[in-house]
């Protein structure tokens, strides 16, 4: 593979900072966005922690309720998805245009290829640095931005050192950068699968890195294969622009694997609330619906039911999504990912007419 120079930005605590942004009496505030709290009675999950709430442990997908122990003087907010989709899209834009080639991957990431706008990563640290600042000078927003050789060493870099964050890591610095980091910064290395690593004596992406790979073949299958590559840095996975959307979604790791059905299915809610405002503003009507359930082994399945004519429906996508989604309740099974996504898109603003049979 041709080196290249990918950048990966993540908005910093998105929903969060779009909140301080709007009510400044917030600002020096623990601020958690996902639901009331309800004097710690509260249902639901959290979308997002400000780091002053995270100080008190406080994490993305953590019962509410979990979240007012840890942190009850903390202001808890029910989501606001048409102004944080309004804000993305505005930040969105100013990104794009620093990119050779742009890839949208949530509505507070992006990858960005810039290997034909710079002619080495110091160039890019600059263009980087540039970019960061033009998105706080006219949105007032931090976004912390990592620089590698793909999409993996840009993503964990993006990550490294935050808020508002820049980490280049060059080519010949990737395995000094790799080999120190916890093996449960690999993308798919969750609670369950760290721990079987430990007893392996693998604490590091570098013990990974290490370690005999058809061992880990015989206990993880195709996945310790992949581990093995990305503890290495391998990762060929382009930057890639789609410029009409196939399909529209959110998914959510839960932070500690549950079978509670009443947090799945609330999830459920919030993961549509999320993309049902894009839905709407860019006029998208669906006909298949779709849910994802991982198990807490890794176990992947997806059902997806299509409806007679298209619709823009809220309530649809949240009938269908939990009707799918009981069957994978009965089960006993924990759960450690659920995603909900609407494909078979159609654009057409005639058709905001049409009626869904379902």
């Amino acid at each position: 593979m041709i080196n290249r120079i990918i950048m990966h930005v993540d908005l910093d605590a998105f929903f969060a900072a779009v909140e301080e942004k709007e009510s400044p009496e917030l600002k020096g505030k623990p601020v958690i966005v996902g639901a009331d709290s309800k004097g710690g009675a509260g249902r639901g999950v959290v979308s997002t922690a400000n780091y002053i709430a995270r100080e008190f442990g406080v994490r993305s997908a953590m019962p509410i309720s979990k979240a007012w122990r840890l942190c009850p003087e903390g202001v808890y907010l029910r989501p606001n998805f048409e102004l944080y989709e309004k804000v993305s899209a505005k930040i969105m834009e100013i990104l794009r245009k620093y990119a050779d080639k742009f890839e949208q991957v949530g509505i507070d990431e992006a990858f960005l290829d810039v290997g034909k706008r710079v002619k080495d990563f110091d160039e890019a640290a600059k263009l980087a640095d540039k970019m960061k600042k033009e998105v706080f000078n006219k949105e007032k927003l931090t976004c912390s931005v990592g620089v590698g050789s793909n999409k993996l060493i840009a993503k964990l870099a993006s990550d490294f050192r935050k808020p508002y964050g820049l980490t280049v890591v060059k080519s010949e610095d990737m395995r000094n950068f790799l080999n120190p980091l916890p093996v449960r910064k690999l993308l798919g290395v969750g609670p369950k699968t760290e721990i079987k690593l430990k007893k392996l004596g693998i604490k590091t992406i570098g013990d990974l890195a290490k370690f005999n790979k058809e061992t880990l073949i015989k206990m993880f299958g195709k996945w310790g294969a992949e581990m093995h590559e990305l503890a290495n840095g391998i990762d060929n996975d382009e930057v890639v622009e789609e410029y009409e959307a196939k399909s529209v979604g959110r998914e959510v790791t839960f932070e500690e694997d549950t079978d509670d059905s009443y947090i799945i299915l609330k999830t459920i809610d919030s993961l549509v609330d999320e993309f049902h405002q894009e839905i709407l503003s860019e006029g998208i009507f669906f006909k298949t619906i779709t849910v994802k359930i991982r198990y807490e082994n890794f176990e992947t399945h997806t059902h997806s039911k299509s409806l007679i004519n298209p619709t823009n429906k809220l309530d649809a996508i949240k009938k269908i999504a939990k009707e799918l989604t009981l069957p994978f309740l009965t089960q006993k099974r924990k759960i450690r990912l659920i995603g909900v996504r609407v494909s078979g898109l159609t654009f057409s603003d005639k058709q905001k007419t049409l009626k869904e049979k379902f």
